[in-house]
């Protein structure tokens, strides 16, 4: 597949084909930061580095520090400004030092056991220090529901073990966060204008590179061929392509701010 290579790591091409699409929730998350402390800044899971820019402008001279799991992304990262670059799993990292702010997006969701992780990640901060998170909240939909439906029709008992990203119910997040700061919860629905391609449906192109990433890496070339005929079937009456050959793609994002 053309977003994933064969070991597995992220494709940073093709997770940039949507790049505007994916920056608007980043910013939005960026400026709802009220408050960060003394400490450096730092952008958990920061992929390619996209956000780099955004956050040196918002650290009033604290170190930014960007850390993610893929050596892939992290490559590309390195021109993105930051003043240090780590790689580590998000599940096992920790600061060196207590952080102003820790700013993740879109990034958690493919990190489980959130009611451990996120008090962790809370309890790393800084007196004063922010905790920003957006994550995708779009399981329900067709474009990501129809991916494991599918899968778990064409592929019975093989849909478990393929580890796609997950987050809880709003008030799971509100019962286990607020009482440990200044909390805001909220969800966006952003209607994204998508292009198609010729011989894929653009919300096949959208959910590939990220949501169904383990699902189509856990069958072989006729399996994921088999699949995606399937589900581009369903999307073309889900979403349908207009005649100027675009379809309005809602997607939902779910964001957590948290000040100690």
């Amino acid at each position: 597949m053309s977003h994933r290579d064969v070991t597995g790591d992220w494709n940073p091409t093709a997770y940039a084909r949507f790049h505007d699409q994916r920056l608007r929730p980043a910013l939005d998350l960026l400026n709802a930061v009220g408050q960060m402390g003394a400490g450096d800044v730092v952008d958990l899971g920061c992929g390619n580095g996209a956000m780099a820019g955004a956050l040196r402008a918002r650290a009033g001279g604290h170190r930014v520090i960007g850390v993610d799991a893929s050596p892939a992304m992290l490559e590309k990262a390195r021109a993105a400004g930051y003043d240090a670059l780590q790689q580590a799993d998000i599940a096992g990292w920790h600061p060196q030092r207590a952080p102003g702010l820790i700013y993740s997006n879109a990034a958690l969701h493919w990190v489980g056991e959130h009611a451990a992780l996120l008090p962790r990640l809370v309890r790393m901060l800084g007196r004063g220090g922010t905790l920003a998170v957006q994550m995708p909240h779009q399981n329900k939909a067709p474009s990501h529901r129809v991916w494991l439906s599918l899968a778990e029709e064409l592929f019975p008992g093989r849909v478990g073990r393929m580890g796609t990203p997950g987050v809880m119910a709003p008030v799971k997040y509100e019962e286990l966060l607020a009482p440990l700061g200044q909390f805001r919860l909220w969800e966006t629905d952003y209607y994204q204008r998508l292009t198609a391609e010729p011989g894929s449906h653009p919300v096949r192109r959208f959910t590939e590179s990220t949501y169904a990433r383990p699902i189509l890496a856990a069958l072989d070339a006729d399996e994921r061929a088999d699949l995606i005929r399937r589900y581009e079937e369903v999307m073309h009456s889900a979403y349908p392509v207009r005649s100027d050959g675009t379809v309005l793609f809602p997607f939902r994002r779910l964001f957590v701010t948290l000040t100690v």
